[in-house]
């Protein structure tokens, strides 16, 4: 019987943002053929019960508080990955002989007491955080935070280097991150994103409104859409709605001010998925080149036209199945174009995202370099 540990940085449901979208749907995926997991979670809070969703697809979960001290900042390790130890996981780990898959470099830490024992060790390597820190910083406007997160960088800048060595392998979301790793330390696999998604939605050819999707409690969420609306601000015609449950009050007051521009909580995934199905285009920008990003995968498979800046895959194929610009006035003139547009593209994506990019295919890659002896 096949069964593995799986250690996530926070608790994996609901699935509602970027990197815990791909553990929720990781663990379902596996689980789906056969994989017993043991599922380890640091928390801010421990939670009373454990979601049936959880319940129905891990064989146990554990929790452990994250720590608040905040003499960790001050720490050689970065302070993400310092905050994420626990003795409880040491005994858990060591209780239960099977391999560990550690869910992105902050949960690492407790890897010194596990390298010389007889379980293999792998990664999902979820960002190259020395570059997603430094973009944070680059796009963080309060000073103190901007500061923060530089140091964070350049903790993870050699803690990366070191610690990836480690592993039995790594598995890479991008084409970017699987040549990172790759050059110094290979041990890479190219895994593509787990998104939950099994078909593309047969829409019909015309949407009401363009679409921008996202957490504004992010630096560079943040700054997307500013530029976003700086850009919809000079098109009165068309109308933005912007979807997103960590707004703050300023920006709901700026935005209500400006008459083709509106904004509504998420909430669900089925209000999401609704936004997606009356949406006539995606606007997904990014300042920060970490990769392929989940949202672009939910607007694919959800959604009609993408339009997308550089930074939101580094993936030829996916590009491929998107509207492209680089500068505002190209985002600007897409807008344009697909409004006028009748959307056709069901055909293709349904042949590229269905054949390459389906959960279960990722999952059998996992299983398959994990237990392969």
């Amino acid at each position: 019987m096949k069964e593995l540990h799986l250690i996530s940085f926070n608790y994996p449901y609901p699935p509602s943002y970027g990197g815990i979208i791909d553990v929720y749907y990781k663990i379902r995926a596996l689980a789906d053929i056969g994989i017993k997991i043991h599922l380890h979670c640091f928390v801010d809070h421990i939670p009373e019960t454990i979601d049936q969703e959880i319940e129905s697809i891990t064989e146990n979960v554990f929790f452990y508080k994250k720590k608040k001290n905040p003499f960790y900042y001050f720490s050689s390790v970065p302070f993400a990955a310092a905050i994420r130890t626990s003795d409880d996981l040491f005994e858990n780990l060591k209780t239960i002989k099977a391999p560990i898959l550690f869910e992105g470099l902050q949960t690492t830490q407790i890897i010194s007491r596990l390298k010389n024992k007889d379980q293999k060790l792998y990664l999902r390597y979820h960002n190259n955080e020395f570059e997603y820190y430094k973009g944070l910083s680059s796009s963080e406007k309060n000073i103190f935070k901007k500061i923060i997160y530089k140091i964070e960088s350049l903790k993870f800048s050699g803690y990366q280097k070191r610690i990836l060595k480690e592993f039995e392998g790594v598995f890479c979301l991008s084409e970017k991150e699987f040549h990172d790793v790759e050059s110094y330390s290979k041990n890479a696999h190219l895994i593509h994103i787990f998104h939950g998604n099994k078909s593309v939605k047969h829409l019909d050819k015309k949407g009401n409104y363009f679409l921008f999707h996202g957490d504004l409690s992010i630096s560079d969420n943040k700054r997307a859409l500013e530029e976003t609306i700086n850009i919809f601000k000079t098109l009165p015609r068309h109308k933005l709605v912007v979807a997103s449950d960590r707004a703050g009050e300023d920006l709901k007051k700026k935005i209500k001010s400006i008459e083709n521009i509106s904004i509504v909580p998420i909430e669900t995934s089925e209000n999401l998925n609704k936004l997606f199905e009356n949406a006539h285009a995606n606007i997904l920008l990014s300042y920060q080149n970490s990769g392929t990003k989940v949202k672009l995968f939910n607007a694919l498979y959800n959604s009609r036209y993408i339009i997308v800046n550089q930074n939101i895959t580094d993936d030829k194929t996916l590009m491929g199945l998107c509207h492209f610009g680089t500068t505002s006035n190209e985002i600007r003139q897409l807008i344009n174009e697909t409004a006028s547009q009748d959307y056709n593209e069901y055909e293709t994506r349904k042949e590229v995202l269905e054949k390459n990019y389906s959960d279960n295919a990722n999952a059998e890659e996992i299983s398959k370099i994990i237990f392969r002896n």
